[in-house]
């Protein structure tokens, strides 16, 4: 068997250009050519546990360790107590794939968020170190799950600083996705879904006028397609966000938890269907 270091010395004794690429942090990026049910509906496996400080002065819990529970499988889902933050984390990179993410809201929220939006989010292209970002996550593009706010793309800094190309509307100092608006690249903050509300507010259970989110207690579908460096963003069948340009375009990915509760029925990779 060769070794990646000999594979690496032949390609370019050959005069071949090695796609580095292909080995982000040591292992081999997948690209699905069938579907590939990442959540089994038994247990975390395909995945690791993420865990940071439980409470001020206190060291993170770092990986595979879960004292309060916060990740559990029961009944065909996954319960994420959002009592700690940090994130379920894949073992294995994937790159140009379809993911599919059904979850609803629980009823429990905890501190410093038991006031405010109920908050997670699906992390695509993690690279970098665990943790690298506030402590808990990993550097990546965010398609953000909050209460009024699913669907928002998020860059999530770690030693680098992702990148996204996106057509926009700007009201006040927001961007609001909009295939019709202006092209901006951004490297901070945050792309609105379309229709969002402008009147947000991080607030317990807010939901704007036009939210396809569905209510508290009821199940959502968000899929993110990753096809090189675009990015589309679908809730519950309504494209809300797209973006191009990404500098992210493989990695692991991370379903947060941030301070409430939710459960997971299904997290599926599928291929991509062929470009016409």
């Amino acid at each position: 068997m060769t070794s990646r270091s000999g594979l690496l010395l032949l390609l370019v004794v050959f005069g071949m250009t090695p796609v580095l690429s292909q080995f982000a942090d040591g292992q081999e990026v997948i690209t699905p050519k069938e579907p590939i049910a990442l959540f089994n509906g038994k247990d975390l496996t395909n995945f690791y546990t993420w865990l940071g400080s439980p409470g001020k002065g206190q060291p993170r819990l770092g990986k595979n360790s879960d004292p309060k529970g916060v990740f559990t499988v029961k009944d065909g889902m996954i319960r994420i107590s959002g009592e700690v933050f940090g994130a379920i984390t894949t073992e294995k990179e994937y790159e140009n794939y379809h993911l599919i993410v059904e979850f609803k809201w629980g009823e429990k929220t905890f501190p410093p968020r038991e006031k405010a939006a109920r908050d997670s989010g699906i992390l695509l292209h993690c690279v970098g170190e665990d943790g690298a970002a506030a402590g808990f996550w990993m550097e990546s593009i965010e398609c953000q799950i909050i209460e009024g706010g699913t669907g928002d793309i998020i860059l999530v800094a770690g030693k680098n600083r992702p990148s996204v190309t996106a057509t926009v509307r700007k009201e006040g100092n927001q961007l609001y996705y909009d295939p019709k608006g202006e092209s901006v690249t951004v490297d901070r903050g945050r792309i609105n879904w379309s229709h969002r509300d402008p009147t947000w507010r991080d607030v317990l259970g807010f939901r704007g006028k036009n939210d396809v989110e569905k209510p508290l207690g009821e199940w959502n579908r968000v899929e993110c397609i990753c096809d090189g460096d675009n990015i589309t963003i679908l809730v519950n069948g309504v494209v809300v966000n797209a973006c191009t340009k990404a500098s992210h375009r493989r990695g692991k990915i991370q379903i947060q938890s941030e301070g409430a509760e939710l459960f997971i029925r299904r997290i599926e990779l599928l291929p991509l269907k062929p470009r016409s």
